[in-house]
């Protein structure tokens, strides 16, 4: 390529090819300047309960205050586990202020995930919501951890509404089953305590790492990535960037609908956007599409983050349309391909461009995203974002031209420190100062990028490579198909054929219908062999659809 960012001369007006990864030391230094700067704007929040940057800003304090108390020190590591609620924020900041190393974990690992994780991580503390506390009890002797708090759904909700939904969590739902884990302490009485102990925020280095977010595990054995004050600093001012010039400061609203546990969410709409004075509506269950439609319609959404499942199933929701979109100017779509039948639709609907992103949690995470001014290019994942370069590499890591696939390769101030204690996986994902991300994509002259696929997902027919995500593409652009994913199935004679799972729409579609249509679509060696209709599709907690499983199941 002549020119090394042909990326840049196609930014929308106002946004910089650089950022100061440097302009802040630490992540404390940087939310301690938006608590003050925004003190009584509503900063979160959730099931209607709201709370300021003033009031996180104490009661994250008295937390962090109340750990050390416990005799967490600088660098202990503190696993946070539960799903979208006021507490994750306040818990996230009291932490870090402590100085701890935050462990972010999904709380719908089984007991051995878990083992795995704060073994791994050496984690020390956890807060926990109730409702999985019964995992933990099963695995907590394998673990160096000490101090136990528990919380629950309705922990930091007002009377009489704290009692009602506790109420129906544990006795009609029964989501809270029987543990016996001696001296624990409840999140709200460890906040009380708090107050009887000053903590002076913690003096760290820019370099020093704050967060070890694990990777899904589905290349094997989840790793921590070891993510710095820079590395976040710097991916919360790329996110910054590009959003400043369509955002009002201090006047927006966004919904939050994926778990704040989850890179994407933690670094787009915790970090990033508090920073901006954004008041974020948390969804404590995405999976209720009742509940995330009626945060649209309670709030005056001017944001909404998420993954393609989730538009996919708004879009076809029969109450979605009744939602008020007058106020929505940005949808991010990332943790997986956004298909082209979803984004328009999408649009259909609201009104607004679907801007697909892509990142990876070794990237802090954001890599790229499409421009938000409505000049993004369906199909692809836009342009990489300030600050940030990346190469497309062959095999043996030759350098290639455009529109030739290869493995996306990235440099940037958010790419990780390192896997912990994983120096031989390290040397094998960051590669001098670039970070393999093992996705095969191609850029344009422009700049734009085109994720083609993961490496390890690519079918092999008889010699031929197929991406699922081209099959998939084509797939669910058929009227009656819902959601589908394709995999590779063993062959005689080609080694592999395509194998498509389907949730139909209509259920009055056939294998022989979708085939054909296939067929009109794609070339002879790409086209399934085979179709599966099934009620739903194994997905994770992000909604992302998993392939892996479906594999295995396939042997």
């Amino acid at each position: 390529m002549t020119d090394q960012r042909p990326w840049i001369k196609n930014y929308p007006s106002g946004i910089p090819a650089n950022i100061d990864a440097d302009s802040y030391s630490t992540l404390v230094e940087m939310f301690q300047e938006t608590f003050d700067k925004y003190n009584s704007k509503m900063a979160f929040s959730c099931m209607g309960k709201e709370l300021t940057f003033t009031q996180v800003d104490k009661l994250s304090r008295q937390f962090g205050a109340y750990l050390r108390s416990r005799g967490l020190e600088p660098g202990d590591k503190i696993a946070l586990m539960m799903p979208n609620l006021l507490q994750y924020p306040i818990a996230l900041f009291g932490a870090l202020r402590a100085g701890l190393i935050v462990v972010n974990t999904n709380p719908l690992y089984t007991p051995r995930e878990m083992r795995h994780q704060f073994t791994d991580s050496g984690a020390k503390a956890i807060v926990i919501a109730e409702n999985f506390a019964h995992n933990l009890e099963q695995i907590l002797g394998d673990t160096n951890i000490k101090t136990v708090i528990t919380t629950s759904i309705g922990g930091m909700l007002g009377f009489p509404k704290k009692a009602i939904v506790n109420f129906v969590v544990r006795r009609i739902k029964k989501m809270v089953p029987k543990y016996n884990i001696p001296n624990t302490v409840t999140f709200m009485e460890a906040v009380r305590q708090g107050k009887r102990f000053t903590l002076e925020d913690h003096k760290g280095s820019p370099d020093e790492v704050i967060l070890l977010q694990y990777t899904g595990g589905t290349t094997g054995v989840s790793k921590g990535a070891m993510l710095t004050n820079r590395n976040l600093i710097a991916n919360m001012l790329q996110i910054r960037a590009w959003m400043t010039p369509f955002l009002k400061d201090g006047e927006e609203v966004a919904l939050c609908p994926l778990p704040l546990y989850h890179i994407f969410a933690f670094s787009v709409n915790c970090l990033a956007l508090m920073s901006y004075g954004v008041t974020a509506v948390l969804v404590t269950n995405a999976r209720d599409l009742g509940s995330v439609i009626k945060a649209m319609k309670d709030y005056k959404i001017s944001l909404i983050t998420g993954v393609n499942t989730l538009f996919n199933a708004l879009v076809n929701h029969k109450d979605f349309s009744s939602v008020d979109f007058s106020n929505l100017k940005i949808t991010v779509g990332g943790g997986m391909a956004v298909q082209r039948s979803v984004a328009e639709q999408w649009q259909k609907v609201t009104g607004c461009f679907l801007s697909e992103g892509y990142g990876m949690t070794e990237s802090s995470p954001v890599v790229s995203v499409n421009p938000l001014d409505g000049t993004g290019r369906l199909g692809t994942i836009g342009l990489p974002v300030s600050s940030t370069d990346v190469r497309i590499v062959d095999d043996i890591g030759n350098v290639l031209g455009y529109n030739q696939p290869g493995e996306l390769q990235v440099k940037g101030p958010q790419v990780m420190k390192g896997y912990y204690n994983r120096p031989d996986e390290t040397a094998k994902t960051l590669l001098g100062e670039w970070l393999a991300t093992g996705d095969m994509a191609m850029i344009n002259e422009e700049g734009f990028l085109q994720i083609v696929d993961r490496k390890k997902d690519m079918i092999l027919v008889s010699g031929f490579n197929v991406y699922p995500n081209e099959v998939e593409e084509v797939v669910a652009s058929h009227p009656k198909v819902l959601e589908c994913a394709a995999i590779g199935i063993s062959h005689d004679k080609s080694g592999e054929v395509v194998k498509v799972f389907v949730v139909a729409k209509d259920k009055s579609l056939k294998e022989k219908e979708l085939i054909e249509y296939c067929r009109g679509n794609l070339t002879g060696y790409k086209v399934p062999k085979a179709v599966e209709f099934r009620k739903e599709l194994p997905k994770t907690n992000v909604g992302k659809i998993l392939r892996r499983a479906l594999r295995e199941e396939n042997k």
